[in-house]
């Protein structure tokens, strides 16, 4: 049976005019036990290891009176839980301080605030709904979430995986078999050495999908992986690849060192290959429904050009296939009636330097422009 400790009201702490204070609670629990703690109404948490055989809970609350506020211990033969479910009131003005043994383990739940975790040997579990994860000097092993927020592992040896759903990632002088995964933004891994004892790569590709929105890359040295269902998307630079897809917007790619695919469902898109042509894969497949294409590739490149440009009868029917590279460009004479909208195919192809790399454009209603770059 829990002993149940409830703190109902910190009122009587208080005079009716004080809107912001701290309140203090202190459990006798040995090392090797476990702190659970959920904040259904949502706050951040800060959990730091001490060499003591106690928890010690400060609670600092801001913005609000406290009178009808609950935050409720129930201390066990396990360890400590920590329960915040504020009726109709908002939990967002309370910031939780802890100390724990050096060895225990956490789960922490909330529903919007950080989680920060500093010189704690254990498991660490949990998630929050809209904040960043910070862990330093740590050991053991994790599996925690956020689905708003940035990740910072630091100086620790760990086991597990760290993800986010909108921000980055970085782990820095780390020992472990630990992994970090974003939907919006970089991974970045410095000085972690995995168990085998192989360095990991300093950054894995930047992988973001969104249900609707722009996305805009600065730099992807590992490669781009993204998608949207509605909005822009800008890489300015990557390497290794590009894959890029979006329901309705334009694809800018402004420098790319490998290979390319990209299709927009009606946008423009442009993207500049770079670096040397003989080095890596270099193959590009770009498609749009309803726009224009402008792609340069390195003049020195190997490649088979596959090309074709439709137009439909009810269209200024003015589109053209431009190139640098030598390309063989025939127009069907009669209009196909197959495929809903009356339209004509121009298709260009050729080979240059042996053709080892596949270049395969496709666009309706859109001009498609092929440069020699450097």
């Amino acid at each position: 049976m829990k002993t149940a400790i409830s703190i109902i009201t910190l009122a009587m702490f208080l005079t009716a005019t004080v809107f912001a204070g701290t309140f203090e609670k202190e459990f006798k629990i040995s090392s090797g036990k476990k702190l659970s703690i959920n904040i259904q109404t949502g706050g951040s948490i800060e959990v730091t290891g001490w060499n003591k055989n106690s928890v010690k809970v400060l609670v600092e609350y801001r913005g609000s009176k406290f009178d009808e506020e609950g935050v409720d211990f129930y201390q066990s033969s396990s360890g400590l839980d920590i329960d915040v479910s504020y009726g109709g009131h908002s939990g967002r003005g309370l910031d939780f301080f802890i100390n724990v043994p050096e060895k225990f383990d956490i789960d922490v739940q909330t529903m919007g605030g950080n989680i920060k975790i500093v010189k704690v040997e254990g498991r660490f579990s949990g998630q929050t709904m809209g904040g960043d994860l910070s862990l330093s000097e740590v050991k053991g092993k994790v599996e925690m979430t956020t689905m708003g927020g940035d990740i910072a592992l630091t100086q620790s040896d760990l086991d597990g995986n760290l993800s986010t759903m909108g921000g980055g990632v970085l782990f820095e002088d780390v020992v472990g078999d630990v992994n970090g995964s974003s939907m919006g933004g970089n991974v970045i891994y410095r000085n972690v050495k995995m168990r085998n004892g192989e360095w990991r790569a300093r950054e894995k590709e930047v992988s973001i999908s969104t249900m609707g929105g722009e996305i805009n890359v600065d730099d992807a040295p590992m490669g781009a992986a993204v998608k949207t269902m509605g909005g822009n998307i800008e890489i300015n630079r990557a390497k290794l690849y590009v894959r890029a897809t979006t329901m309705g917007g334009n694809i800018d790619i402004g420098e790319i060192d490998g290979w390319i695919k990209a299709s927009t469902m009606g946008g423009d898109v442009s993207a500049v290959m770079v670096g040397d042509p003989d080095k890596g894969e270099r193959n590009v497949e770009i498609s749009s429904m309803g726009g224009d294409i402008e792609l340069t590739l390195p003049a020195g490149i190997s490649a088979d050009f596959d090309i074709r440009l439709t137009y439909t009868k009810n269209s200024s029917q003015s589109y053209k296939i431009s190139s640098d590279f030598d390309l063989k460009v025939e127009e069907s004479k009669e209009w196909e009636y197959s495929k809903g909208s009356p339209r004509k195919v121009i298709r260009g192809g050729g080979s240059v330097k042996g053709g080892k790399n596949r270049i395969k454009i496709e666009t309706i209603n859109g001009n498609i422009t092929i440069r020699k770059g450097k």
